[in-house]
This record gives structure tokens, C-alpha cells and sequence, in this order.
């Protein structure tokens, strides 16, 4: 009981200084830089937290995501995954910008000085646009502790970069040459007011040049844009009608096939889901036991299963009205067949009582106890 708590103590003491800390001390220098025009603590420091938030989170929050599917029964794609290939090659692009600007050693040439304000502009445009598209949920956590902190720091970067410039101009006599250096020196010269506006204009040639450099790999013109919205119960998605009337956790196509003729499929009884009568026949009690023992027994690899046959509710969601027809029902019933025989199998492999497993499906809490006490009785 000491060790267990003990680690307890040791795994909160963790997850605080990874990812409690470094906010607070974001928050707390970014106020005090606000004031005063310089850090609160020590350079060497507040680099480390610099690259933990620019560098290595939002590198965690893509992996994390890049598994990910549109799914209506559980956690769901943050971007759409047939289009989020723009929107993490923005970040990135963010991510290297604000790296060359904090560990450069002096100002650049004047179109990649240009360049690098632009992208971190960008940085903070893509984090206001996440904590839209993480107010959902549990999700606002998400963006208080990883967006807000990188939207300080990239104010705080701008701002730097400003005054470094400022101080550069003021100490040296610049000359530039060509249409494009003068432009981009011209730019960076402006006053704050007037510059960040025109940065954030630069934008719309960059992105447009992306989303063509994206359409040679078969991404559509408007990818950046549909990365958001072709997903599910977020901030901009715009696809959650498609979970309507989903059953999760629903065996999908014995559900059908429990729909065809009742000569075929055999239908033994009513079921209750998600607070709905369903119809229930043998091969439908089947594999929703099956999917129980397997939740029961290997839980990671019936999350792995569960997460890719949702899926087929999509599938079967969307061609709801095809599934309707009785005949249609009656094939799936047939193809499902020597599934339902291994499931069988398994059940009476790996289970003491496999016909109480199966008889309790379906059933309401009541029903279920009352076959365990039946059971308990007669064992």
C-alpha cells in the first residue's frame, strides 16, 4: 500500500512539473515581460521551458492525434485525416521559425527576417483558432495549458523581435538592395500598429502557394480549411450530424443482419440499447458476449478492434436506408455466419459460463442480476 502510494505521489509530482509548471512560469513571465520589456528569470531556464512548449508538446499533441480517426463513439480526430497533412506542416514551419529566432545571434537578411515574423504571426493564428476547436468537453484543459502558453511566448517573440530590430536600425546604417529587400525592410520598419496587419496579409500568398504545393500530393484546395471542419464534436467541425442515431458500442452488422427475414436470421427476442428495443438473434447475443469477454479479458486489444469496427457504423450510417432492405439483411446474416461459429468457439474456450454470457445481453441491469443469482444458486 506505501509503494502504491508512493508512486501515486511521484506520477502527480510528475505530470505537475511537466505540465502544471510551465504555464504558471509562461503566465508569470509573460505578465512581468509585458511591464517591464525583458524576463522575469534567467535565460538559460526559460529556454528549456521555451523549447518543452514550442518544441516538444505540440510534437506530443501530433502524435497523439496522427492515430486518430473520425469516430463518433470515442475520442475523435483533432484534424481531419484526409487533410491534416497542411496543418502539421504549418506548425512545424511555426516550430522551426520560433527556434532560428530565439537562438539566432543576429538580425537576418531582410526577406527571411520578414519571413520568420510571418510564420510566427501564423503560430499565433493556428493556437487561437485550436482554442476554438478545443472548447468542447474536457478539452478547454488542453488549450489553458499547451495553446495559451505558446500564444504568450509567441507575443512575447514578436515583441522581442521588434525592439532587437529597433536597436539594430538605430546602431547601424542599413543599406539594402532589390525590390523585394526593400519591401521586406520597409515592412519590418513599420510601426507595430501598422506592421503586425501587413504581416498577417503576407499570409494569404503563403498559404495559397501551400495549398498548390498540397494539390500535387492529391490534397484538395481547401484542405487547411476542411483539417477543421471535416471532423467531429469539436469547436469548428461540421460533420456531427453523421453521428446521429449512431449506436456506439452497437455490433453493427449483426445488428443488420438481425433485421432480415425471421425464417433466415431467427430472431429469439427483444434486446434494449442505448435505451432502444432492438431486435436479438443468436448470432447477435453471439458476438456482443464475444465482445465482452474480450473487454474483460484483453481491454487494450478491444479498444484497438472497437476504434476500427466503428467504422463500419459510419459505413452502415450512412447507407442507413440500404441496410433497411430485408434481403440485403438476410446476406450479411449469411456472410456473418462463420464469425458468429469462432466467436462461439472462443466463448466456450475462455468462459465457465458461456450461455450466461450470452443470455445476459441485451438485458437491463435487472434482468442481468437476476441470471447471475439463478446461476450463483445452481453452482
Amino acid at each position: 500500500m506505501i509503494n502504491n502510494a508512493l508512486f501515486g505521489y511521484v506520477v502527480i509530482l510528475i505530470l505537475v512539473v511537466l505540465f502544471v509548471a510551465p504555464p504558471i512560469y509562461v503566465v508569470f513571465n509573460f505578465i512581468y515581460f509585458m511591464i517591464n520589456r525583458a524576463r522575469l528569470t534567467g535565460a538559460k531556464f526559460f529556454r528549456i521551458i521555451e523549447v518543452w512548449t514550442i518544441i516538444i508538446l505540440p510534437i506530443l499533441f501530433m502524435l497523439f492525434d496522427v492515430g486518430k480517426d473520425n469516430n463518433c463513439c470515442s475520442d475523435s480526430a483533432l484534424f481531419s485525416p484526409g487533410h491534416r497533412v497542411g496543418i502539421y506542416l504549418l506548425i512545424v514551419a511555426c516550430m522551426f521559425s520560433y527556434m532560428v529566432s530565439i537562438f539566432r545571434k543576429q538580425i537576418l537578411a531582410p526577406i527571411l527576417e520578414l519571413l520568420l515574423n510571418v510564420f510566427l504571426i501564423l503560430g499565433i493564428i493556428i493556437n487561437v483558432l485550436l482554442c476554438v476547436h478545443l472548447n468542447t468537453g474536457a478539452e478547454p484543459v488542453l488549450w489553458m495549458v499547451g495553446n495559451v502558453p505558446i500564444l504568450m511566448l509567441l507575443l512575447m517573440e514578436l515583441s522581442k523581435n521588434h525592439l532587437l530590430l529597433k536597436t539594430y536600425i538605430d546602431e547601424n546604417e542599413i543599406e539594402v538592395d532589390g525590390f523585394f529587400g526593400k519591401f521586406s525592410w520597409a515592412v519590418l520598419n513599420l510601426n507595430p500598429i501598422m506592421k503586425y496587419p501587413v504581416l498577417l496579409l503576407m499570409l494569404v500568398p503563403i498559404l495559397i502557394l501551400l495549398s498548390l504545393f498540397l494539390m500535387l500530393f492529391g490534397q484538395k484546395p481547401d484542405s487547411l480549411i476542411r483539417a477543421f471542419t471535416d471532423t467531429y464534436k469539436h469547436g469548428f467541425s461540421q460533420l456531427d450530424y453523421m453521428c446521429d442515431n449512431v449506436q456506439c458500442g452497437g455490433h453493427f452488422l449483426c445488428s443488420v443482419g438481425a433485421n432480415g427475414h425471421q425464417s433466415i436470421v431467427k430472431p429469439i427476442r427483444y434486446g434494449e440499447r442505448n435505451g432502444r428495443k432492438i431486435i436479438c438473434n443468436r448470432q447477435l447475443l453471439i458476438s456482443n458476449a464475444f465482445e465482452n469477454l474480450l473487454e474483460e479479458k484483453f481491454p487494450a486489444f478491444h479498444l484497438f478492434i472497437r476504434n476500427r469496427y466503428n467504422r463500419v457504423g459510419r459505413f452502415v450510417h450512412k447507407y442507413y436506408g440500404l441496410f433497411k432492405i430485408k434481403i440485403i439483411s438476410d446476406v450479411v446474416y449469411i456472410i456473418m455466419k462463420p464469425l458468429e461459429w469462432l466467436f462461439l468457439l472462443c466463448l466456450y474456450t475462455f468462459d465457465k459460463k458461456p450461455e450466461n454470457r450470452i443470455g445476459k445481453q441485451y438485458l437491463s441491469e435487472t434482468d442481468r442480476r437476476a441470471i447471475d443469482t439463478k446461476s450463483n444458486v445452481i453452482g
